[in-house]
């Protein structure tokens, strides 16, 4: 997984405090795991602290273990160690990130009844929706950003794609440590809101999944980087272009052409390309392959109605480039098909 390694004490401690707050609430000791995240106790004490994305998720890790619950006392039931993999796992077979979404909401809420998440719509904009459904009191803050980064966290995760926000709503007033939520989430973030959300594009809920069975017990072992630390890779691009391809082959019969219609420098296109680690020859073949084979097995359309749907100027350049995509003439494909 790509993420931004940083020494960089950003976090608040309140973060940390919420969390000696869950070992209260035991009857707990929380000197051993402060001692494995290097935090000093008389930290505590400042207010203004801030610790490292890495001093965070050795404390959360070691609170988790310890206290058995990977919600760390947010809710009135633990959620025992192993939780929320249990969620990827039950998410990881969907065939886009929107019914992997729905489906982690709906799982989430079988845990707990404290909160209730939901997966919405609306604008062009896809809102991941935190309900408050029990006090959380003095863990609503911690609760809320811990919550909402891990499903982005996830759905980043499950993609191989940055999702960048549009905005962040928040059910509870600016804290003292307001500016850093300027690092906890991109985009704006809105205080005092009715519930709290995140927003980000809605095509990004159109995306495939990339991860299967041997990723997610890779990603396991260090799963809270999903929540502790920002992914770098956006996957949008890609699809934008695959489904421009496939619905508006008029308008990708070049580069520029492509790129007006995305509203992209042609420049800018091939280098956000090549930094989602896709060139546009590559995805051109892959769409009028898929599309070529469709009408060729399905429909009994000519040979130069099917080249023009496709994207091809003529016939003859379909027949070579089919030819060198599958070994087979087009009507030898039909003929054996």
């Amino acid at each position: 997984m790509a993420t931004t390694l940083s020494s960089r004490a950003e976090t608040p401690i309140a973060f940390i405090k919420a969390m000696v707050q869950a070992y209260d609430l035991r009857g707990m000791d929380p000197s051993g795991a402060l001692k494995k995240a290097q935090i000093a106790p008389k930290t505590l004490q400042q207010s203004d602290a801030r610790v490292t994305a890495l001093q965070m998720e050795w404390m959360s890790e070691a609170a988790m273990r310890e206290l058995d619950d990977e919600a760390l006392g947010w809710f009135r039931r633990r959620l025992p160690w192993g939780s929320y993999g249990m969620l990827v796992r039950a998410s990881l077979t969907a065939p886009t990130l929107g019914v992997a979404l729905s489906r982690w909401c709906r799982h989430h809420n079988l845990l707990t009844d404290d909160i209730a998440l939901v997966l919405t719509q609306s604008e062009g904009l896809a809102h991941i929706e935190l309900h408050e459904q029990h006090d959380l009191k003095g863990l609503r803050e911690f609760c809320t950003v811990s919550v909402l980064r891990n499903a982005l966290g996830v759905a980043c995760w499950l993609t191989d794609s940055r999702i960048p926000l549009a905005a962040t709503h928040l059910h509870f007033a600016p804290p003292p440590h307001v500016e850093s939520y300027q690092v906890l989430f991109d985009g704006p973030s809105h205080f005092h809101a009715p519930h709290s959300r995140l927003s980000f594009d809605a095509g990004y809920l159109q995306l495939p999944l990339r991860r299967d069975e041997a990723a997610l017990q890779r990603m396991l072992q260090r799963a809270l980087l999903l929540t502790v630390r920002p992914y770098r890779r956006d996957r949008l691009l890609v699809e934008k272009v695959r489904q421009t391809l496939a619905e508006h082959p008029q308008h990708s019969r070049n580069a520029d052409d492509l790129a007006a219609w995305l509203n992209l420098s042609p420049r800018t296109l091939h280098r956000q390309l090549k930094e989602e680690g896709a060139n546009l020859q590559a995805l051109k073949d892959s769409v009028r392959q898929q599309r070529a084979r469709e009408l060729l097995l399905r429909t009994s359309k000519p040979l130069k109605q099917i080249a023009a749907e496709v994207g091809f100027h003529n016939e003859k350049s379909f027949m070579r480039a089919f030819k060198g995509w599958t070994g087979h003439a087009p009507d030898a494909f039909r003929q054996i098909s």
